[in-house]
């Protein structure tokens, strides 16, 4: 049985802001801090307290021959004082379950495992498991800022640089479209095809709130189509004068409930997708929150369509 959804009301719109869509394009390895300050399992507490009151950081990865052991946060420094503050051992107050990202994964994979683990620090590894830095929601915000910045300084010329309109492209009344094939849980590329959509909309001069909701609608529909699917799918971007719509279509398993699957917060995604940061539950919603208009259609084990139309007359100013 065929499950549907159709709609959208301004109540359900979000405003997207400059710095979530560059959380979306920013990789990890270009937020974090690095060389990264560490600690061996047998350094004494109070170095730890020391180390972190003089660098002003409120954790610190405890390894040793390269291997993560432990994160001990303020948090535990402050329960071993609490506890007489005696000789110690890191290994005896940290945190042993640590959660990594991967240094070429998106920011906004950091930044949903914030949010499911409750964390304020996760260390970044590369692929082989090896720390290369640590990130923090601070070095993400504090990163996009200084892109913001330099963006800044060179819209102007960039924007006064020859290109062509969309009316000059397609003409009236027409349309084109961009295709893209979508690999299944190839989390390494994640984002290519929302990047050059992004890409086209920004060369056509397009109003920044609509290259950034259609960046992030894109963007989350194509992690959809990689992380739910064995066989990946087609996300297709159709570009006119009235409107931009995103549309995924994959063969995949489908969504039983689709009101639950609206809700934030639920995800389908198995647990090891969720290990690499993956199937946070907001997708569908930040989708929906992106689009003017919202359609989804899915059966059962034969696949699901998704549809975000974001319209081009609205009038919105650029931010």
């Amino acid at each position: 049985m065929k499950a549907r959804y159709s709609g959208n009301d301004a109540a359900t719109q979000q405003e997207f802001t400059k710095v979530q869509e560059l959380i979306y394009e920013l990789r990890v390895d270009q937020v974090m801090t690095t060389p990264v300050i560490t600690l061996s399992p047998e350094s004494p507490m109070n170095e730890a307290k020391e180390l972190m009151r003089f660098h002003r950081v409120s954790g610190l990865p405890i390894a040793n021959d390269g291997a993560i052991r432990g994160i001990l946060s303020i948090e535990d420094v402050i329960r071993w004082l609490e506890r007489g503050g005696g000789e110690s051992p890191a290994a005896d107050w940290m945190t042993r379950k640590v959660q990594t990202v991967k240094g070429d994964e998106a920011a906004v994979q950091a930044i949903a495992k914030f949010g499911r683990y409750k964390v304020g620090r996760l260390p970044v590894v590369d692929r082989t498991g090896a720390m290369i830095g640590i990130v923090t929601s601070g070095d993400i915000i504090g990163r996009a800022l200084r892109v913001l910045d330099a963006r800044y300084r060179e819209e102007e010329t960039r924007r006064g640089s020859a290109r062509c309109t969309l009316d000059e492209l397609v003409g009236e009344g027409s349309a084109f479209v961009l295709r893209y094939e979508v690999a299944p849980k190839d989390f390494q590329h994640a984002g290519y095809a929302a990047t050059r959509v992004k890409r086209v909309l920004d060369g056509l001069g397009m109003d920044r709130k609509i290259v950034r909701r259609a960046g992030i609608a894109a963007y989350e529909a194509e992690m959809n189509l990689s992380i739910h699917t064995d066989n990946g799918g087609v996300l297709l971007a159709e570009i006119a004068p009235e409107a931009v719509v995103i549309e995924a279509t994959d063969e995949g398993p489908g969504i039983v409930d689709v009101s639950q699957a609206l809700t934030a917060g639920f995800s389908s995604a198995p647990d090891w997708i969720r290990e690499l940061g993956f199937g946070a539950g907001m997708g569908l919603n930040n989708m929906k929150n992106a689009a003017d208009r919202f359609d989804i259609e899915s059966e059962p084990g034969k696949g699901t369509t998704v549809r975000i139309q974001i319209d081009l007359n609205a009038g919105r100013g650029a931010q």
